[in-house]
């Protein structure tokens, strides 16, 4: 099967389907991050060259790609603590107009019917050559590892240490980019902040939260922690920034 790549910037018919799938590819509370709802729609007005789609030959959209262009040194000490933080970072270098010389990976969505068929393989190929196209010298990317909601209470320091039999990473996401050629450079302990009422968390997960304490939840990567007496939960997120050579 061939695959067709377009930038938001070309396809902007697709733009309302390439919404549905976002939000069908992820669990509901990780479409309340803070940050995303308060800058998603930024990455359509102001980096749609970085914001694409993948179809089919009969032009059925598969997958969606988001990535935020920022400045960066090329030290870890200079990459942001995680997922928010890059992706405020992006928004202050536009604002500031300053120039930008990185590429960030914010999430590759898959229509989960259309999983197992190596569009991940594609779809960060596909990033990697949309950096160069516009002429960025860094990729990295927050990778937030596909199987690790499997081993919430597994730190994820230790977690990125596990490898497979033939000493590849163990897990499937960070593979994928490890084949492509990226490196792990660190964990990123605070990567994602998503905080809300009892009723929230109720309301996305379908769970009850009697007493304080912390939680595990269905694709949650740690634990969530419930302050019943403040009738909040807080969720954070640690991801593995990886980067690519281009």
């Amino acid at each position: 099967m061939s695959y067709n790549i377009y930038t938001f910037a070309q396809r902007s018919d697709l733009n309302d389907q390439a919404d549905e799938l976002i939000e069908a590819s992820w669990s509901t509370f990780m479409l309340n991050d803070e940050v995303a709802n308060e800058y998603y729609g930024h990455l359509y007005d102001w980096f749609s060259p970085y914001q694409f789609m993948l179809t089919d030959e009969a032009d059925k959209l598969m997958a969606v790609g988001n990535a935020i262009p920022f400045y960066w040194d090329g030290t870890a000490e200079d990459l942001p603590k995680g997922w928010d933080d890059v992706f405020l970072q992006g928004i202050e270098d536009y604002r500031q107009e300053k120039q930008p010389n990185a590429l960030s990976a914010l999430s590759i969505s898959i229509d989960p019917r259309y999983r197992g068929l190596g569009l991940s393989k594609q779809m960060v190929t596909a990033m990697k050559d949309i950096a160069k196209e516009n002429g960025l010298v860094h990729l990295v990317a927050p990778v937030r590892p596909s199987l690790k909601h499997k081993y919430p209470l597994t730190p994820m320091d230790k977690y990125v240490q596990w490898k497979t039999t033939d000493d590849a990473p163990f897990d499937p996401w960070v593979r994928t980019h490890w084949k492509l050629g990226a490196t792990i450079m660190q964990v990123a302990p605070e990567s994602m902040l998503i905080r809300g009422s009892l009723t929230d968390w109720e309301s996305w997960t379908g769970m009850k939260f009697p007493e304080s304490g912390l939680y595990i939840i269905p694709d949650a990567l740690v634990p969530v922690q419930v302050n019943v007496e403040k009738d909040e939960v807080v969720y954070i997120e640690p991801n593995i920034w990886m980067q690519h050579v281009l």
